[in-house]
C-alpha cells in the first residue's frame, strides 16, 4: 500500500475526512484524542475499492459475509466511552471485522487483542494491520463468545456484535475496575451498555448509554461462507 492509498484522493481526501470530524463533534463526540485518531486513520482502506468513496460518510457499510464496517459515530462513541475510564494498557475486542475499530484502539492503548470468527475477514484485517505497521495488535481466529482467556485480564473489552445477554466469560476476563462496552439485545436495535467491574470483587455496575444497531454475536468459527 503506497502513500497515495493511505492519504486518499477525491472522496477519500483529508478535506472529506475533516467534514466527518465536524459531523462527529456536532453529534457530541468530545474526546480530542478520539477525534484526532479518526482524523488520521484512512478508513477507505478497510473497504473494498468499489465502496471506498463512501468511507467518510457517517454510515455503516458492508464488508462481506453479512458483516459491516460500523458507522464512524458508533466507533467514536464506543471508543470514547472505553478510554474515558482512564489509562488502558490492555484491551480486548470481540469481532475484528475489517480491523478498523482495532486500528483506532491501537493508537490509544498499549495492547489490543482482537478475535474474529470469520477467517477471510481476519486475514484481510491482519494484512491491514501489517501495512499500517501496527505492531501492538494481536489477532486470532476464535469464537468471541468466550473472549480470549489466554491474555486476560483486560482493562477494557469492546464488542462489535450484539449478544442476547452479556457472556459471563467476558465479565470474568475484566481486570479490577475494568470496563466492558457492549451492545446487548435482539431485534432492530440493541442497548449499548457500559459495564464496570467494582474493584476486584465479583460485582458489576451497569448502565445503558444509548440505542444502537449491530449484527448479532454468533458462536462457532467460519473458515469460509
Amino acid at each position: 500500500m503506497n502513500s497515495i492509498d493511505l492519504a486518499g484522493i477525491g472522496m477519500t481526501s483529508q478535506r472529506t475526512r475533516e467534514r466527518l470530524i465536524n459531523r462527529l463533534i456536532e453529534q457530541g463526540i468530545l474526546d480530542q484524542r478520539v477525534l484526532d485518531v479518526i482524523r488520521i486513520t484512512p478508513r477507505h482502506i478497510f473497504l473494498d475499492e468499489a465502496l471506498a468513496h463512501r468511507a467518510y460518510e457517517d454510515t455503516a457499510l458492508p464488508i462481506g459475509f453479512s458483516q459491516t464496517l460500523s458507522q464512524p459515530y458508533i466507533v467514536a462513541r464506543m471508543t470514547e466511552i472505553l478510554v474515558s475510564a482512564g489509562p488502558l494498557k490492555k484491551v480486548l475486542e470481540i469481532g475484528t471485522g475489517s480491523g478498523y475499530q482495532a486500528t483506532i484502539l491501537a493508537q490509544l492503548v498499549d495492547e489490543v487483542y482482537t478475535v474474529e470468527r470469520i477467517e477471510p475477514l481476519l486475514k484481510k484485517a491482519k494484512e491491514r494491520f501489517r501495512k499500517l505497521r501496527l505492531g501492538n495488535i494481536t489477532a486470532d481466529l476464535s469464537d468471541g463468545c468466550f473472549g480470549w482467556e489466554k491474555h486476560a485480564l483486560y482493562d477494557g473489552i469492546i464488542t462489535t456484535a450484539a449478544p442476547q445477554s452479556i457472556p459471563r466469560g467476558l465479565l470474568e476476563q475484566l481486570a479490577p475496575d475494568g470496563v466492558l462496552v457492549i451492545p446487548v439485545g435482539i431485534g432492530d436495535t440493541q442497548d449499548l451498555r457500559l459495564v464496570r467491574r467494582l474493584g476486584d470483587s465479583t460485582e458489576f455496575d451497569q448502565e445503558v448509554v444509548e440505542k444502537v444497531k449491530f449484527v448479532p454475536l454468533l458462536s462457532g468459527l467460519a473458515h469460509s461462507l
